[in-house]
């Protein structure tokens, strides 16, 4: 959110009162006095306490992880893939967790799009930030610093389905689009470290408010080059957390690694009228 090129109307509230944001030099101020400092970066932290910005959600390690893993290509196909279903969309876009910026910062690319990207963790907005393409905030997905119906676009990759919020911030009629793994995501990595390897359930989130209205799976294979992105992708996934260390220590002999990768991708609509 360059002080230059940051939009004069902005779609994000105060965390502490709820009254509109605007900027003031070089901060973002409600009427109430409530201010908050872009960062040199140019991103804004909106979570109330400082302190949580450096202790919730992804760690300093962890995102680098993931910047560095993604920066090498292996997941351009969902990534190409995003950028050609939103291009011919205008209007404002939410990245909610956001993460590093890489999906982010493409879908900044298209022509008519002002795209706005959270995340809880500092780093990874940070590290967004560096890339550009979009607004940043750091922002907690329990409770979107945004306004009502302030945005007609949504993408949410690989995070917590917060519907009543995401019915909130979206306009009437606007749309999320959504990604989950799909069914042999990643299987040439769980082929190496488990002895009975399971594919994924493809499951879309149950919904009260938003109506399913597509869906789509983006297919490939890659090949992992070297430990550093065998660990890398490794780290990214919940297996990482949920895997004994003598299972893990199986990856420490690969140098390289043949896998398919697999995504659904769901579009949801919100309905006019709903709240």
């Amino acid at each position: 959110m360059n002080p230059v090129n940051r939009p004069a109307a902005l779609p994000l509230i105060c965390p502490v009162c709820g009254r509109a944001l605007a900027p003031a030099g070089n901060t973002l101020r409600c009427e109430n006095g409530h201010s908050f400092d872009l960062a040199k970066e140019g991103y804004v932290n909106l979570l109330l306490s400082h302190k949580q910005a450096d202790t919730m959600g992804d760690s300093k390690e962890a995102a680098r992880y993931r910047r560095d893993f993604l920066n090498r290509g292996y997941y351009a196909p969902l990534r190409d893939a995003l950028v050609q279903r939103l291009s011919g969309q205008t209007g404002r876009l939410l990245d909610v967790c956001c993460g590093e910026g890489y999906y982010t910062a493409a879908l900044g690319t298209i022509p008519g799009l002002e795209v706005w990207g959270f995340d809880l963790a500092r780093e990874m907005v940070r590290l967004a930030a560096k890339r550009g393409g979009a607004h940043y905030f750091v922002a907690n997905l329990a409770r979107i610093p945004a306004a009502e119906a302030s945005f007609g676009l949504a993408t949410l990759l690989f995070a917590p389905f917060a519907e009543p919020e995401l019915v909130r911030v979206l306009e009437p009629g606007g749309r999320l689009y959504l990604v989950v793994p799909g069914r042999r995501h990643l299987y040439g990595l769980k082929q190496a470290v488990y002895d009975r390897p399971y594919e994924n359930d493809e499951a879309l989130p149950q919904t009260r408010t938003l109506r399913l209205v597509g869906r789509e799976r983006i297919d490939a294979e890659i090949c992992l080059q070297g430990q550093a992105d065998i660990q890398a992708v490794f780290r990214m996934t919940p297996y990482f957390y949920r895997t004994a260390p003598t299972d893990r220590k199986k990856l420490d002999a690969l140098e390289s690694l043949d896998t398919e990768i697999s995504f659904v991708l769901a579009a949801y609509e919100r309905p006019d009228g709903s709240v």
